[in-house]
């Protein structure tokens, strides 16, 4: 497939992480056409208008929207952001039955308005979300899938970089499971530069331990209840990251991110969304298949795997 020319991407959503999306798109340039849909009106038209008010400053991009679903009409990739947000002491699992019902009412909308797009889940839980929508859709698994833990990645690899005092684009390292509880980093194959993790000297001259990598694992898991317990929700990473999604599917970049589509036969799951390292393009994202575990981190997936093949379950029912 080629870089889509004219591109449009719809954020369904105009809370702080749907405006936050919207914001970073128009700032990164990450579409010719970016759109906010949201049911309440006076929120969506005024975000919709303090964007606009700025883009004189973000290039070529323009912003619309409003609260016909009309405005998501023509999007060649359309991210959910919609759903009722997490709350302080709130699992992303606890979040599920809610916005699982928003879910089911508003995919038939926006399938109808936008057939051939690439839909990307943001609404938590994402994973479970993604295998209801996709259930109900009956899109193609690489058509619709959730943005999972590339921001989980992010924070990862930023804590990392600060250890080991390089830039963050020089570490190689993914979280892949659950974008929530269960999730956890791929150590056996996590490098700097192409040094493996454990063997890197840092500035201090000394090296990472198992144990603090560990405790690393538990603060990036951790981040995002952290954020909220301050400031109520966290916006601008996952609008970030959300965007850098956006433009690998519109440039058909053909980019290696560890997004979540629904699994098949993958090391053993099945019917499950959870994030590991995908091709991501205009095609959508396709899980790649020869991602080596070792044997602690193929349990870890598995178990990430039974939770939340539970929550759907006890969600369809």
């Amino acid at each position: 497939m080629a870089v889509i020319e004219n591109s449009k991407v719809t954020v369904v959503g105009a809370g702080s992480v749907g405006s936050s999306v919207a914001y970073a798109a128009l700032i990164r340039g990450s579409a010719r056409h970016v759109a906010l849909y949201d049911i309440a009106t006076a929120k969506v038209e005024a975000e919709v208008l303090d964007l606009a008010h700025g883009t004189q400053f973000t290039g070529s991009s323009d912003i619309v929207g409003g609260s016909d679903i009309s405005v998501v009409e023509g999007s060649h990739v359309v991210v959910i952001t919609a759903g009722a947000k997490q709350n302080p002491g709130q699992t992303r699992i606890e979040l599920a039955g809610v916005n699982a019902g928003i879910m089911r009412k508003m995919m038939p909308q926006l399938l109808e308005a936008a057939p051939n797009a690439v839909y990307v889940i943001v609404t938590n839980p994402c994973d479970v979300l993604t295998v209801l929508a996709q259930e109900e859709t009956g899109l193609p698994p690489e058509r619709i899938f959730a943005s999972g833990t590339v921001l989980d990645t992010s924070r990862l690899r930023w804590k990392l970089a600060e250890r080991a005092g390089v830039a963050t684009s020089s570490v190689h390292a993914y979280i892949v499971g659950e974008h929530g509880d269960t999730e956890f980093p791929l150590w056996s194959k996590a490098t700097i530069g192409t040094v493996p993790i454990l063997d890197w000297v840092t500035p201090a001259g000394d090296r990472m331990t198992v144990e603090e990598l560990d405790q690393i694992a538990v603060d990036v898991r951790d981040a995002a209840y952290k954020v909220i317990q301050g400031k109520g929700a966290t916006n601008y990473a996952i609008g970030l990251s959300s965007a850098r999604i956006v433009e690998a599917i519109l440039g058909d970049e053909h980019a290696v991110m560890p997004v979540s589509a629904v699994l098949r036969d993958f090391h053993g799951v099945d019917g499950v969304a959870l994030s590991v390292p995908s091709v991501v393009s205009a095609a959508g994202a396709s899980p790649i298949r020869e991602t080596q575990f070792d044997p602690k981190e193929l349990e870890l997936f598995r178990r990430s795997s039974d939770a939340l093949a539970q929550v759907a379950s006890t969600l369809r029912g």
